[in-house]
């Protein structure tokens, strides 16, 4: 259905057909518009829409990507009484995003795993207090089928553009199928939602003559399990939370392990560490204790919630000059000390002295730094110079030579969508964010409209699961949704100056935090001086704040001139529906169903009275 632009009016052609079919007719309640008189003169005096307040239209969704965002967002349309169609396309064979994604050894989450579920799935059946890649990805793959959400995906379906057209106030989206560029699909919907989160485009080293190496080459982000490690030399670059987690998992098999360390970093205990193994380390659950958690739901809700505000109670320790700052970087420093003790000029190496813990995501590293000094591990700081044939040169000229090289440097975390995004006057979000991201709340983007985001630039992003940070939009989205199809708007987009007004109080505020100081980090795209892409406060300061849309920064578009038009013929739909017609009073059974009233369930009250 399209929409005829009357001035500075829209006026959608379905409205037109309501007023040419209802004319003449409803005498009773309604005097029928001219519709000639709308064509002439933009406007639609006296058409009342036919139909009851709140019905609401149906709204089409698109979704990027099938990982916990989206899962979560399909339950969430999947029990709302709102009419949406929804269709999520994914580019990976299977759903479970980075959880696909990432299957090097020793792949596991730094959450802990009855906090790093979805709070309306909770699962007693995870084995260890911190899970692996497998069986994180078999959770949600266990919740799509239970809960029936695979109706709502398209697996090996890539998105590869998707154009925003404002004569039908719809995004016009195409669609790769398989891994033929050919064989292209288009689609449209009301809404576009990003659910492909920033760490998905891994990306190789920018180090010359990388494709000399004559050897197997393998990324974290894309391993190949077929690589025979054992009995091997083995070069990893990088010193982040995939090198952490792959050194000590496959050192074992290795007959000699060459760590190319660039930065420093903080290499501390899994988040969640109080309810941790000894020394934070991982533990597995005994068949009791998942016995417990899967007969006690009380109990289970009671242990989540206690590692849960532990998790709250990081921020402070992100603040510049706080106590709980000095006493998290003492800590720190002091466990790092411990477990390098064998090789203590690491430490000297490796322990920030420019940089508070937190600048970057901590980084839990359980066995590593004492992997790092066994005798069959060589630690090189020097910076690299090139890659050869056979292996790595650094700047002091030696060459390092290695059967396999492994890369464990990342992704490309500039934020940019990697097929082209069109908004209003041809605006390429690619552009938009060439140097640095804007957006209104991390959710939504100026120019862009009906185009929402999960896990967009300045969100809360460095201390805790998101997990609960994606319900909480995803919440947020269905507000926005329900205005959309109750009020009948076709589209919103924040306002610059609402934009310009949160860039500047997060610019202001960011400077008190250890975010600021001189780390490379992907919360600053990779660099070590670009803008810091946080939400500005703790994640219990962004749930309080995302509990309702701020519909007054947003810039609204509606099917009539008249932004009253969805009041409709006077009826509300809970009239029709057999809902409560009376639930202000309270419901009966706590359920909002009309009941049937028969007199002898008040015959004693009547007859008392008479």
């Amino acid at each position: 259905m399209g929409s005829i632009e009357l001035g500075s009016v829209v006026v959608e052609e379905q409205a037109l057909d309501t007023v040419s079919q209802t004319k003449g007719t409803n005498a009773k309640y309604v005097e029928a518009a001219n519709v000639e008189d709308v064509l002439t003169n933009g406007c639609c005096h006296g058409h009342i829409l036919e139909e009851p307040n709140r019905r609401g239209r149906k709204i089409r969704v698109i979704t990027i990507g099938a990982g916990a965002s989206a899962l979560n967002f399909a339950h969430d349309i999947d029990t709302s009484p709102l009419d949406i169609e929804l269709a999520i396309y994914e580019k990976n064979p299977e759903i479970g995003g980075t959880w696909y994604e990432n299957r090097y050894p020793g792949c596991a989450c730094d959450i802990p795993s009855v906090n790093y579920q979805l709070s309306w799935a909770p699962s007693a059946h995870w084995s260890s207090y911190y899970s692996s890649a497998p069986q994180i990805l078999q959770y949600f793959k266990t919740l799509a089928d239970d809960y029936k959400l695979r109706k709502y995906i398209k697996l090996s379906h890539r998105v590869v553009g998707a154009t925003w057209s404002e004569e039908t106030q719809e995004w016009h989206v195409k669609i790769q199928r398989g891994d033929n560029p050919e064989d292209v699909i288009d689609d449209k919907c009301n809404v576009l939602v990003n659910a492909s989160g920033v760490l998905n485009k891994w990306k190789w080293p920018t180090i010359k003559g990388r494709e000399s190496f004559r050897g197997p080459m393998l990324h974290s982000a894309n391993w190949d399990s077929n690589v025979d490690l054992r009995g091997k030399t083995v070069a990893i670059i990088g010193s982040g939370s995939s090198a952490v987690q792959i050194v000590p998992n496959i050192l074992p098999k290795l007959k000699n392990l060459k760590c190319f360390i660039r930065s420093t970093s903080w290499v501390t205990a899994g988040f969640g560490s109080n309810f941790a193994g000894k020394n934070g380390g991982n533990f597995d659950y005994t068949e009791e204790q998942k016995k417990l958690l899967a007969e006690n739901p009380e109990m289970y809700l009671k242990y989540r919630k206690n590692i849960e505000s532990e998790l709250n109670s990081r921020f402070r320790f992100i603040l510049n000059g706080s106590p709980e700052q000095a006493t998290a970087r003492a800590f720190a420093e002091k466990e790092m000390r411990r477990k390098l003790e064998k090789k203590p000029w690491i430490a000297d190496a490796i322990v920030p002295k420019d940089f508070a813990v937190g600048c970057r995501r901590p980084t839990p590293g359980n066995g590593y730094l004492e992997a790092l000094c066994e005798d069959n591990v060589d630690v090189i700081q020097g910076t690299i110079e090139e890659i050869t044939e056979k292996g790595i040169r650094t700047s002091d000229g030696i060459e390092h030579e290695a059967d396999i090289i492994v890369c464990a440097t990342g992704f490309d975390v500039s934020w940019k969508p990697h097929y082209p995004t069109i908004g209003r006057e041809g605006r390429s979000l690619a552009e938009e964010w060439a140097t640095v991201p804007s957006t209104y709340l991390s959710i939504t983007v100026p120019h862009f409209p009906n185009y929402l985001i999960f896990n967009g630039p300045f969100g809360p992003y460095g201390h805790g699961s998101f997990l609960p940070i994606t319900e909480v939009l995803s919440k947020h989205f269905l507000q926005m949704l329900e205005k959309m199809s109750m009020e009948h708007l076709t589209s919103f987009s924040p306002s610059e100056a609402a934009v310009a007004d949160f860039a500047e109080h997060r610019r202001t505020f960011i400077p008190r935090t250890a975010w600021s100081s001189p780390c490379r980090s992907w919360f600053k795209q990779g660099t070590v001086d670009g803008e810091v892409m946080m939400w500005p406060g703790s994640r219990v300061h962004f749930f309080e704040n995302m509990k309702t849309v701020r519909w007054e920064d947003y810039e609204l578009k509606y099917a009539n001139r008249n932004r009253f038009w969805y009041l409709g013929n006077g009826f509300s739909e809970r009239e029709f529906d057999g809902r409560d017609l009376s639930w202000y009073l309270g419901l009966l059974n706590g359920k909002d169903v009309q009941p049937e009233y028969v007199r002898d369930d008040i015959n004693d009250l009547l007859e008392a009275e008479s």
